[in-house]
């Protein structure tokens, strides 16, 4: 498992990190006031498969996360995103908010998201969301009636999902 603290304070209070490929992602925010964006993104295709597993651990008082996960599956590619956040006794004060989004391709294409909290104080404000859909139909048909091949206009819909 890949496990980060995040800075040690001053200048590495807030952090970015970038996440692209499958495995187990552990983040400790252990300074007051750190504050981490995780951004994590995957296109699958063919029978690939993905499983990530993050955990983000609020271990100090006033810090702030936020993670916004998104992939396309496409063919019978197979995605698993497991993310959690942490908020131990000492971390009053906390935000922070986990996002996994996933959209499906193929009719073959399969996907589960699941996102967790785990609190052990009060006085925060935590929350999460999870999605996993097929593009929309109606997208692919006003493509099309532009002259755009049904290959291509996925293609296009599944750029833009990823690039939001």
């Amino acid at each position: 498992m890949g496990a980060s603290k995040i800075g040690a304070g001053g200048r590495d209070q807030r952090m970015t990190k970038h996440i692209d490929k499958s495995g187990s992602y552990r983040f400790t925010l252990d300074k007051k006031g750190q504050e981490l964006e995780i951004v994590g993104r995957f296109h699958l295709t063919g029978n690939q498969v993905c499983r990530w597993d993050i955990e983000i651990i609020h271990a100090a008082p006033n810090t702030t996360s936020k993670t916004n996960i998104k992939g396309v599956v496409d063919d019978s590619a197979r995605a698993f995103v497991n993310g959690i956040i942490k908020v131990l006794p000492a971390a009053a004060g906390t935000e922070a908010f986990l996002e996994e989004r996933i959209l499906l391709v193929s009719e073959n294409a399969k996907a589960e998201a699941t996102p967790n909290l785990e609190i052990e104080t009060d006085e925060v404000h935590c929350s999460h969301a999870a999605t996993v859909g097929k593009i929309d139909e109606e997208e692919i048909f006003y493509l099309q009636s532009r002259g755009i091949k049904l290959k291509q206009a996925k293609e296009m819909i599944a750029g833009g999902f990823l690039s939001i």
